[in-house]
């Protein structure tokens, strides 16, 4: 009889033991399961495939042997590499979002659905100095979407969900919290701006897939283009992302914008002058007549303190700064001027062209003229850097920072992106021959 009773105690015990697993199930969905389960429909696999040639040494061959070509000859083969990345569907028609990096020089892309579908997707519109891309698939009926938040009112501290397919996990969950906001890091040879920092793991893969709130919005697109950190991820902040993919989506690229203002760093002598105690902040050198800063109000000796409600560090983060805002997007800035704060708004707008001659003398000290597919140089302007360099009339013009320019277009859409940088790489041809040259752009003008 004792024995019964221990074994009815046991197995009622075992019954007691197993039924919180099941009755404690709502209790432990957290905020995090909330997010995964409301928003894992909509986040995307996407694999790509790019050709590449690649000429293969003869055996036996040395390097010296192939650089004077001598040896067995090898023809040239295609390669296809494969690549991977994430990405979010942000409308029921079929458009994602994603980042440039993940789908650059792709010949095809493929989106793979959490519940399995694949479908061959097209790129809609790419923008590098944001690192953002739309692409969109053609599905029979309307697809799962994740709701695109805003980023302007985050909390550092915050809980945030990121969501991928790191290193090809697909599905794959890390959670962590906002670390930072407005932060510029370098990487490929970019300088990245105004990106949020996590905590939560974003590894290759991760690209391009969303950050999210605990309400389940995008705060942001998550890139993995920065691998120095352990334990740090970034994501191009919501606000960001909707200006972009808005500027995409219409026109396929973000159009050049134009403010018409040149700032420099500011220096602690100028502005202790000015009566500027920050160690923030940069100093407008000169306005365009007519320009946006002009009609916003700006002036020359102004000093810029923040821009969309972050600090200003230095003048390339200005620059930036202005990068991620397309023509007709307004953005705010605060001014400081005898001793008092002041915020303006702004509204870049395309760059006029009229201005693309006047830019191209000052700036590049050249003139430019189309002649049987190609861009010749029809004058140097004396003292410039191009004519110390040696460059003449009648020497042709063959890429910009490695963009081909064989026409007028061309041209002007590569001074454009060029005028923001500090200086421009031309691949330049006289009679046979082809030469490099960096040219110093000089000044700036936004």
């Amino acid at each position: 009889m004792r024995a019964a009773h221990i074994r009815w105690g046991l197995l009622l015990t075992g019954l007691v033991l197993a039924l919180p697993a099941h009755a404690d199930l709502s209790r432990r969905r957290s905020d995090v399961v909330e997010v995964v389960q409301k928003v894992s429909p909509a986040v995307v696999y996407i694999g790509t495939e790019q050709e590449v040639e690649s000429r293969f040494r003869g055996r036996g061959r040395s390097p010296l042997e192939e650089f004077f070509g001598q040896g067995v000859d090898q023809p040239e083969t295609r390669q296809r590499i494969q690549g991977l990345g994430s990405g979010a569907i942000i409308d029921p028609s079929g458009i994602i979002v994603t980042n440039d990096h993940v789908i650059r020089g792709a010949s095809a892309i493929h989106v793979v659905l959490a519940d399995g579908r694949t479908f061959d997707a097209e790129v809609v519109g790419s923008d590098a100095n944001n690192d953002l891309a739309v692409l969109k698939v053609n599905a029979k009926e309307p697809l799962p979407t994740a709701k695109l938040g805003t980023s302007s009112d985050l909390m550092i501290g915050e809980t945030v969900v990121a969501i991928g397919s790191p290193f090809g996990l697909s599905k794959t969950v890390t959670a962590g919290v906002v670390s930072a906001t407005g932060r510029t890091f370098r990487a490929d040879d970019r300088v990245y701006n105004d990106f949020l920092q996590t905590d939560a793991a974003i590894n290759p893969g991760n690209s391009g897939g969303p950050l999210l709130n605990v309400d389940g919005e995008i705060i942001g697109i998550n890139t993995a283009i920065y691998a120095n950190g352990q334990g740090i991820g970034f994501a191009i902040p919501a606000d960001k992302v909707r200006r972009i993919v808005e500027e995409l989506t219409r026109f396929g690229k973000v159009r050049p914008a134009w403010v018409g203002m040149d700032t420099a760093d500011l220096r602690a002598q100028v502005a202790a002058r000015l009566g500027w105690d920050r160690t923030y902040g940069v100093i407008v050198t000169n306005v365009d007549p007519d320009s946006p800063a002009a009609q916003a109000g700006v002036q020359r000796g102004d000093v810029v303190a923040e821009l969309g409600g972050s600090r200003i560090q230095d003048a390339e983060d200005f620059d930036s700064r202005v990068r991620g805002y397309p023509a007709r997007s307004v953005f705010p800035l605060v001014l400081f001027r005898a001793g008092a704060n002041r915020t303006v708004q702004v509204t870049p707008v395309e760059f006029p062209a009229r201005l693309l001659e006047t830019l191209a003398w000052e700036k590049l000290g050249l003139r430019v003229k189309e002649n049987k597919g190609s861009m010749a140089i029809s004058a140097v302007r004396p003292g410039s850097a191009a004519s110390e360099i040696g460059l003449e009339p009648g020497d042709v013009l063959l890429r910009m920072n490695n963009q081909p320019v064989p026409t007028g277009d061309t041209f002007r859409e590569a001074l454009l992106t060029a005028r923001r940088g500090r200086s421009v790489l031309l691949l330049v041809r006289r009679g046979r021959y082809g030469y490099h040259l960096t040219l110093p752009f000089e000044g700036q003008r936004l």
